[in-house]
């Protein structure tokens, strides 16, 4: 377990740059983390036997020389337990929030929480928007107002069944389906805002894994210095039988090549303990490929680069019924890498954010 190499987080570091990440004091942001990486790495232990006590050695070594800090190496600890090896390059989560993030995005990736500015900032025809509340009020897509009267007959005119986001919403949290016979607009008003979604039908090879709910790709893109978009990561996210929607909490997430689309022979429940199979289903991960995963990354690049303010996006895509991709989420604040950098990473290595930190030493 990590709690035995005790590489501990309260030491003086220099990279805060003026900022606190996610409502964190920099002592608490690490402490946070490095709780998580350690509750992770003890679950792959317990799957995998104890860690090589060499690969703590290296990832100290490297946290401390490279990136300027011994405090960032539980989590590349925990990326050589999963990968089972030490690789340069890997960027540990807590890292990206403190130092990349900041410099990649600044205060510009927080407007990705506002999910009723989302079409607005992207302007892309792929969401699958209907309505917005927003200060007490309801809006159709063209921000014209929707009468109290009109609510539901516009929201519902697609179909019986709803998303409704609130603000800040993320994580799959904050997330619900709603029916057109039991609909209260007294609930909406009681949020603070958000976004009524259409109920996206998926592709059948989605169906084929977990019908219950949606499947999203999660695709992670990255501005480099030469102004180039590449995409650096790409994962499955899929739901469980009990969920009406994907969640961070109770999710199987599988790795995308991204060369191909094809799935990783293993799928990873929110512990990090992995599987062959979906465990709900039985669906089998190894040797699918996606369908049409080419079209998803070409739509994440192409948002990207109309969208240059944040410099690293995830966006969680879906393959409908028809083919099409849609846009359920994105993310340009403290997306998620630590799962990409565990499963196929590094991912980032030639970016050069190992010396972001030195810029403000």
């Amino acid at each position: 377990m990590l709690g035995k190499y005790r590489i501990f987080v309260c030491d003086k570091i220099g990279s805060a740059m003026g900022m606190m990440n996610d409502g964190y004091d920099r002592y608490s942001f690490h402490a946070h983390q490095n709780n998580t990486a350690r509750r992770l790495l003890e679950n792959i232990e317990s799957e995998k036997g104890e860690t090589d006590p060499e690969f703590a050695r290296l990832s100290k070594e490297y946290a401390r020389d490279v990136l300027g800090w011994a405090g960032y190496a539980p989590w590349l600890v925990v990326y050589s337990a999963m990968a089972g090896g030490f690789k340069e390059g890997w960027i540990p989560d807590n890292y990206y929030g403190w130092v990349v993030v900041p410099k990649m995005s600044g205060r510009t990736g927080s407007v990705t929480a506002a999910k009723t500015l989302t079409a607005k900032l992207l302007d892309t025809d792929r969401l699958p928007d209907i309505a917005y509340y927003v200060n007490g009020l309801f809006y159709d897509t063209a921000w014209e107002t929707i009468p109290p009267g009109g609510l539901s007959e516009h929201i519902f005119k697609h179909g019986p069944r709803i998303v409704y986001k609130t603000n800040g919403s993320g994580r799959g949290e904050s997330v619900v389906i709603l029916e057109r016979d039991s609909f209260d607009a007294a609930e909406i008003r009681r949020t603070s805002g958000g976004v009524f979604q259409t109920y996206i039908g998926q592709h059948g090879f989605f169906d084929g894994i977990m019908p219950d709910s949606v499947a999203t790709l999660r695709l992670t893109t990255v501005i480099g210095d030469n102004g180039a978009v590449s995409c650096r990561a790409a994962y499955l996210r899929i739901g469980r039988r009990a969920d009406t929607h994907v969640k961070s909490a109770s999710a199987v997430k599988v790795a995308v090549d991204l060369a191909s689309g094809e799935l990783g022979g293993k799928g990873y429940l929110a512990d990090w303990r992995s599987l062959e199979a979906h465990p709900d289903t039985g669906f089998v991960f190894g040797g699918k490929t996606l369908p049409e995963f080419r079209k998803c990354v070409d739509f994440a690049l192409e948002t990207h680069r109309k969208n240059p303010l944040s410099r690293s996006i995830g966006w969680d895509v879906i393959v409908d019924a028809g083919c099409e991709v849609r846009l359920n989420e994105w993310n340009a604040g403290h997306n998620d890498i630590k799962f990409s950098e565990a499963a196929q990473g590094p991912c980032f290595a030639d970016l050069g954010w190992e010396k972001l930190w030195r810029e403000n030493k």
